[in-house]
């Protein structure tokens, strides 16, 4: 039997928790540290929460690039893998989703209640108040204060921010909490900060209930998303992994598959509508397509 066909019967049966990585966004343009497409940017360093916090001008220079690669950013639509996830879940079949995605494509796509385990490159807070606010908002008085940036042509890492000449980030103007005067920072969480504690027990329950845990675009090198894998392999709960090149929990999962997510999981979809039966209105099967899967 195919893969494929394997998978899609594990996915029938309902009560699939999905853990999304940053391989499902980069069809949607959003780039990976370590996917097939990211060797390249594995040089790069990302922010660690304690020189944000420490010193001001690293405080300028992320704000700098990331200003810039918010444009990127808001400018980047759900895919076809986001939105097959999306079907899956109005079918009854996803009970919920976990994503260490900072980029909010799961919700554009129609998943409610997504739980973002790193944070939204959508929200700021306060360090000082713990105020939260919109990243519109942020960016607005961003363009304001800064009003002659330009972008040099960089390209989007994927930490959501953009490569800048050390001219351009010493000239750069930050601006401060507006209620406080504190130091703002986007509401995600950054190397060397803690997940919140519970948002990973709200995670481990999900996990700890489902029937299927399904691993969608992550290598799993990160501790914060292979935890899940790890438990639900401990429980005894199936795992099943989707993506390109090898994870770092493949020794716990029964059933790996790896290919493009915005190929596989729209034929999943359709996999799985032959399989079980769907509610009524979730709309026209898609048309079949080649799925290129290896073994």
């Amino acid at each position: 039997m195919q893969r494929i066909e394997a998978l899609a019967e594990r996915v029938a049966g309902g009560g699939v928790v999905v853990l999304s990585g940053a391989g499902l966004s980069t069809e949607s343009g959003i780039p990976d540290y370590r996917g097939p497409s990211g060797a390249a940017r594995r040089r790069h360093t990302p922010m660690t929460y304690q020189a944000f916090v420490a010193d001001a001008q690293a405080r300028q220079r992320y704000w700098a690039r990331s200003h810039l690669g918010w444009r990127a950013i808001t400018g980047a639509a759900p895919n076809d893998g986001h939105r097959a996830v999306a079907r899956l879940h109005r079918d009854g079949l996803v009970t919920a989703v976990v994503t260490q995605n900072v980029d909010g494509l799961h919700t554009a796509a129609g998943c409610p209640d997504v739980i973002e385990l790193h944070g939204n490159l959508a929200r700021v807070r306060c360090l000082g108040c713990g105020q939260r606010s919109d990243r519109a908002e942020l960016d607005r008085r961003l363009r304001a204060a800064n009003p002659h940036l330009a972008d040099h042509g960089a390209q989007l890492n994927p930490d959501g921010d953009v490569d800048l000449p050390a001219e351009a980030v010493a000239a750069f103007r930050t601006v401060d909490c507006v209620d406080c005067g504190g130091i703002l920072k986007p509401d995600v969480v950054f190397f060397g900060e803690n997940v919140p504690a519970d948002r990973v027990a709200r995670c481990f329950g999900l996990v700890e209930r489902a029937r299927l845990l399904l691993v969608l675009g992550s290598s799993l090198t990160v501790f914060s998303g292979r935890r899940f894998v790890t438990r639900a392999a401990a429980l005894g709960i199936e795992v099943a992994i989707v993506n390109q090149g090898p994870t770092r929990g493949d020794g716990c999962a029964t059933l790996s598959l790896d290919a493009p997510l915005g190929v596989v999981l729209p034929e999943l979809c359709r996999h799985v509508e032959g399989t079980s039966s769907p509610p009524a209105g979730t709309g026209p099967t898609p048309p079949p397509s080649t799925v290129p899967v290896s073994a």
